[in-house]
């Protein structure tokens, strides 16, 4: 895609991911000047370090996206260094295996009694549905309070939120992760909204099935081979494949870009049509 970002600078949460490096270098060869934003700031220093060796201009920051304070001190550091942040794409989230169930649904045989190694809704840990909610949801919202009053300021800007397949029909198991999620397209419509006479635009993007480390060992087995979910996916995903990170790049840059100007509040799936699929 022919988009131009000369001049912009970029600010990628979980930049040092499989999905946020390839944004954040997709935006780089855009042009932009893009900060990459990691609790790992070893892993957002390798991608910056990819960007420069290609020519474009990038620096790593090694911050808590549920530390207000973090946040702050990346803010502050990432004004010094490349100016005043244009684009912000919160990336930074996940899933945690507290907030997660080791069956699809529950059985009779279930309650009968504590089964070793079985994880039931009634024994999911608070705390970790918290984790996952907070990683998701109040990591992106504490993102936005730090980078988009320079936007609003300035009267112009662009959030892209990252949300899931989830958000629109939860799947089996992970009820922490699908209810965040589902928080994240709601929270990116009131966005819109909310800052429309600012000049900032506010969509997301909600990709369907990507191999990442998150999720590999449950979609794949260690010989490569499909694992029954991973099969389940793939039955159910017209496309007939898992997404790779490049799939991504094409929604993200046309959102950026002014060709954009009037979309606003939308939630975008990239999913092999997994979205539109019945079953049947």
């Amino acid at each position: 895609m022919k988009v131009d970002l000369t001049g912009k600078v970029a600010v990628v949460t979980g930049g040092g991911g499989i999905l946020c490096s390839v944004m954040s270098k997709s935006l780089a060869a855009a042009g932009a000047k893009v900060a990459i934003i990691d609790l790992r700031k070893e892993a957002a220093q390798k991608v910056a370090d990819e960007i420069t060796a290609q020519g474009g201009t990038a620096i790593a920051v090694g911050a808590n996206v549920l530390e207000a304070a973090s946040l702050k001190a990346a803010q502050e550091e990432i004004t010094a260094a490349l100016g005043p942040c244009d684009i912000l794409v919160n990336g930074a989230g996940g899933n945690n295996p507290r907030g997660t169930t080791s069956r699809e649904y529950l059985l009779p045989e279930d309650l009968k009694g504590k089964i070793e190694g079985v994880t039931t809704f009634f024994d999911l840990d608070p705390a970790g549905v918290g984790f996952v909610f907070n990683l998701n949801f109040l990591g992106t919202l504490l993102t936005c309070q730090a980078f988009c009053r320079q936007m609003a300021e300035r009267g112009s800007g662009t959030v892209i939120n990252i949300s899931s397949m989830n958000a629109f029909r939860p799947l089996t198991k992970i009820p922490a992760y699908s209810g965040a999620k589902a928080a994240i397209s709601n929270f990116t419509q009131w966005l819109a909204v909310h800052f429309s006479k600012v000049g900032i635009r506010v969509n997301a993007i909600a990709p369907g099935f990507f191999l990442t480390d998150q999720n590999r060992t449950l979609l794949t087995n260690p010989d490569g081979s499909l694992t029954a979910r991973g099969k389940t996916i793939l039955s159910h995903t017209p496309a007939g494949r898992f997404g790779v990170p490049e799939d991504l790049t094409g929604a993200l840059l046309f959102l950026c870009d002014q060709a954009a100007s009037f979309i606003n509040g939308v939630v975008l799936p990239i999913d092999g049509a997994f979205a539109a699929f019945s079953g049947v």
